[in-house]
C-alpha cells in the first residue's frame, strides 16, 4: 500500500490521534517504530519511514516504542470495512486463524492458493500472513507478561508460539527486551475476578458515542445471553478453545474490558471479536464527515457525534435473531428466543470460577437443529427458515463470520427459505460488517426517516440514500435513534 510521505509527515508532526492504526513511523536513528501521536520528539525528515503494519516495521528491523505502544493503537479502518481478500484476511488472521490452522488453513477459509494469499498481503501490508500472525502474537504475550501471574512459559503458548525459544526471540526482537524485564515493575498479581481474567483497555478514534452503543445493545439484550448494567454490557462468549464473558465498560478515552477465559489461549479472538462488537477500529470522523453533508442528518451528527455500528460476536446467532425479528417487534423476539435458548441442548457452561448464573454463549447451530419443535414458539415456515440457516452454517456452506465472503453469503441466504432483502441486509450490516446497507423496508428506518423529514417510501427513501454511500449503515443507526 502506497503511503505519501508528506502527508504522514504532517499527521505525525501534529501528533493526531486519529491516524493511529492506520500507518507506523518508523525511526531509522533510534531502531524503533511508533502510532504517529507519539509524545515524543518529531523525527527528522530524513530518519523517517512510514509502514502500513506493524509487522513490515517489524520485518525492517525496528522495535515497538515502548512510550506509545504502537501495537496498542486501534486497527486500520482499512480493513474493518474492505470486503475484498486483504481485508477478510486481516479479519481472520486478527481472529487467531494462523495461530489455529496455519497459513494453509486461512487459505482454505479465503478459498485462495497461499503463494496468492502471501503476495496480495506483501502488496498492501508489506508482511506476509506468518509475519501479521507474528505481530499479533507479541502484543497478546505482552498483555499476559504485564497483566496476569502466569509462568513465562505459560504465556508463550497461550499467546501461540510453538515454543518458549520463538516466544524469548521474538520479545526480544518486537520489544528490545526480554520477558523477564517487560515484567518487572507491572503488576503480575492476578486482577481481582481471580485466575483466568484479564483486565485490559480497547483504544479507539475518538469520537465515541457511548450512550447508542449501549443504548442498541440494550434495547436488544437476551436475558442469560447478555445484559447492560450499571453502564456496562456484559455477554457470554463461545471461543475457538472454550467459553468465556466480556465486560465491557465504555470510559475516558478508551473501552475498559474484563474479559474471563476458560483458555488463555483465546485472548486474542476475545479482543478482536469485542472490538468488532463495538466497532472500535471504524474511523468516526470520516463517517460523520459524509453524513453531516446532509441537511436532515447534520443536527443529529453534531448533537451526537461517534455513533458506531453495532456488529456482533456471533454471525449465526446474528442471523437467528434476525429471522425471528421478523415482521413483530423486538419485544417479542427477545420473549421467542429466551424460550428458544431454554429449548435448545445446554450450552457451554460458564467459565471455571465465574459468577453464577452468569452470561452464557448463544446455542451453536448443533444445539439448534436438535432443539425440539414445542421450543420454537413461533410459525412453522419461520421455525423451518432458522433450522434451513442453522444447517447451512453447520455444514460449511454459509459463512456469517467477519472472514466470510459477503457477496457468496448474499447468494446463500437469497436461497433459503424465508430469506428475504431485509434479513439479508440486516445481516451484511451487522454480522458481515458492510457499513454501505440502507434497511428502507424496516419500520424503524422509515419512523425514522419520516421524523427526520425525509421520505418514508422504502423506494423514494432507497434513491435518496445515495448521498449516504459508502456510509449508508452508520446512516441506518441514526434514522433508527430518530425513530
Amino acid at each position: 500500500m502506497e503511503l505519501d510521505f508528506e502527508r504522514c509527515y504532517r499527521a505525525v508532526d501534529s501528533r493526531d490521534p486519529r491516524f493511529d492504526g492506520w500507518f507506523y513511523t518508523g525511526v531509522t536513528s533510534t531502531g524503533i517504530y511508533c502510532r504517529p501521536s507519539c509524545p515524543a520528539m518529531t523525527p527528522k525528515r530524513q530518519n523517517v519511514r512510514f509502514f502500513p503494519s506493524a509487522a513490515a516495521a517489524q520485518g525492517a528491523g525496528l522495535r515497538a516504542c515502548r512510550r506509545c505502544r504502537p501495537d496498542a493503537a486501534p486497527g486500520s479502518p482499512h480493513w474493518d470495512v474492505r470486503a475484498d481478500l486483504v481485508g477478510r484476511a486481516m479479519r481472520l488472521i486478527a481472529d487467531g486463524v494462523v495461530d489455529r490452522d496455519g497459513v494453509p488453513g486461512l487459505a482454505v477459509r479465503l478459498g485462495y492458493t497461499e503463494r496468492h494469499l502471501h503476495r496480495m498481503l506483501r502488496a498492501e501490508l508489506g508482511a506476509g500472513p506468518l509475519a501479521l500472525a507474528r505481530a499479533q502474537r507479541a502484543q497478546t504475550a505482552r498483555i499476559l507478561v504485564e497483566t496476569t501471574g502466569l509462568g513465562l512459559a505459560e504465556v508463550a503458548f497461550a499467546a501461540g508460539f510453538g515454543s518458549v525459544r520463538q516466544f524469548n526471540d521474538t520479545i526480544r526482537e518486537v520489544y528490545g527486551v526480554t520477558p523477564s524485564e517487560l515484567r518487572v515493575g507491572r503488576s503480575s498479581r492476578q486482577p481481582a475476578g481471580g485466575a483466568g481474567t484479564i483486565s485490559l483497555r480497547l483504544a479507539h478514534r475518538p469520537p465515541l458515542h457511548a450512550g447508542a452503543l449501549l443504548d442498541f445493545l440494550a434495547l436488544r439484550a437476551l436475558p442469560g445471553v447478555e445484559e447492560v448494567r450499571d453502564g456496562a454490557y456484559h455477554r457470554g462468549l463461545r471461543l475457538p478453545h472454550g467459553p468465556g464473558t466480556a465486560v465491557l465498560t465504555p470510559a475516558d478515552g478508551h473501552v475498559a474490558a474484563t474479559l474471563r477465559l476458560a483458555d488463555m489461549r483465546d485472548l486474542a479472538p476475545a479482543v478482536a471479536r469485542c472490538r468488532r462488537l463495538l466497532d472500535l477500529d471504524a474511523d468516526p470522523v470520516a463517517v460523520d464527515a459524509t453524513l453531516a453533508g446532509n441537511p436532515a442528518l447534520a443536527p443529529a451528527v453534531a448533537a451526537e457525534p461517534g455513533v458506531r455500528l453495532p456488529h456482533t460476536v456471533d454471525g449465526f446467532e446474528t442471523a437467528v435473531r434476525a429471522v425471528t425479528t421478523q415482521q413483530v417487534s423486538l419485544r417479542s423476539a427477545r420473549t421467542t428466543l429466551t424460550r428458544l435458548i431454554a429449548g435448545a441442548r445446554p450450552a457451554d457452561g460458564p467459565v471455571a470460577g465465574g459468577p453464577p448464573g452468569g452470561p452464557r454463549a448463544f446455542p451453536t447451530p448443533a444445539e439448534v437443529l436438535a432443539a425440539p419443535d414445542e421450543a420454537f414458539r413461533m410459525p412453522a415456515a419461520r421455525r423451518a427458515t432458522i433450522r434451513a440457516v442453522a444447517r447451512a452454517v453447520a455444514d460449511g456452506e454459509l459463512d456469517l463470520e467477519p472472514g466470510g465472503d459477503r457477496e457468496e453469503a448474499a447468494r446463500h441466504l437469497a436461497a433459503l427459505p424465508g430469506v428475504g432483502p431485509w434479513t439479508a441486509g440486516y445481516l451484511a450490516m451487522r454480522a458481515l460488517g458492510d457499513p454501505d446497507v440502507i434497511l428502507a423496508t424496516d419500520l424503524g428506518v422509515r419512523r425514522g426517516a419520516a421524523a427526520l423529514g425525509l421520505p418514508d417510501d422504502p423506494k423514494t427513501l432507497t434513491a435518496y440514500a445515495d448521498r449516504w454511500r459508502p456510509w449508508r449503515s452508520y446512516a441506518t443507526i441514526r434514522l433508527w435513534r430518530a425513530a
